[in-house]
């Protein structure tokens, strides 16, 4: 991360820095003392602002998506909506995971960078579940296995379970006939894109996590193929 900033008349504002440094380090410092026992057990949510994202691999089961609407914020201050591709697992293992998540502070342009897992392509060590991801653009792999249902109604799309142990109703909240897809499993490999919202709320287990702050638009590094066989989820 960047020190301080120097003006042309020599003098050093701190003040400006502080302000991006400061609550990056402190979730840093909060998440490094929650992965004393060597392994990070979470939920997460990114939102409000797309936030870009690599990863070696993504593989989950009971995998289900649906266009739908997503509402989001204008520089105005007004609100509208971007369509997108919702996607759910209810359990998953991801092989790496980069964020990358552009702010504008004073004028200038800062990224905030968080890193998931180790740098082994042939491992899927970072375990999500009840996983949502609202794609805009994405770029990769796929493959699916088992029964592939394609153009089924978003709305009947199933992902997870309730505490009783029946599917959710509309657990993408898709509109009524959009454009679905489900699968029993799901692996895609290599991808490089951007979500308007991320949400593992149920449990995200990582053995190594890295925050930082840069300045300028930083971008997540182009992720490695994968290399052998994921574990079951």
């Amino acid at each position: 991360m960047s020190g301080a900033e120097t003006s042309q008349e020599g003098r050093t504002h701190w003040r400006r820095s502080l302000a991006v440094a400061l609550p990056a380090l402190l979730v840093a410092g909060l998440l490094t003392a929650a992965m004393a026992r060597g392994a990070l057990a979470v939920g997460l949510r990114m939102q409000d602002q797309p936030v870009d994202f690599t990863t070696s691999s993504l593989y989950g089961t009971q995998y289900g998506a649906a266009v739908v609407d997503q509402t989001v914020g204008r520089p105005d201050g007004t609100t509208g909506t971007v369509r997108v591709l919702r996607m759910g697992f209810a359990d998953g293992v991801l092989n790496g995971l980069c964020l990358s998540r552009r702010q504008q502070i004073g004028g200038l342009t800062y990224t905030l960078l968080l890193t998931l897992g180790d740098s082994d392509p042939g491992t899927w060590e970072i375990r999500t579940r009840n996983t949502v991801l609202d794609l805009r653009t994405a770029t990769g792999t796929l493959d699916m296995d088992g029964i592939v249902d394609l153009n089924v109604n978003g709305a009947d799309v199933k992902t997870v379970k309730d505490a009783s142990g029946g599917y959710v109703v509309n657990p993408l909240d898709s509109p009524q006939h959009r454009f679905g897809i489900q699968v029993r499993y799901a692996k895609f490999d290599s991808i490089t894109g951007t979500a308007q919202d991320m949400q593992i709320p149920g449990l995200l287990t990582t053995p190594r996590l890295t925050l930082s702050v840069k300045r300028g638009a930083v971008a997540c590094p182009r992720p490695a193929d994968p290399t052998g066989t994921p574990g079951s989820p």
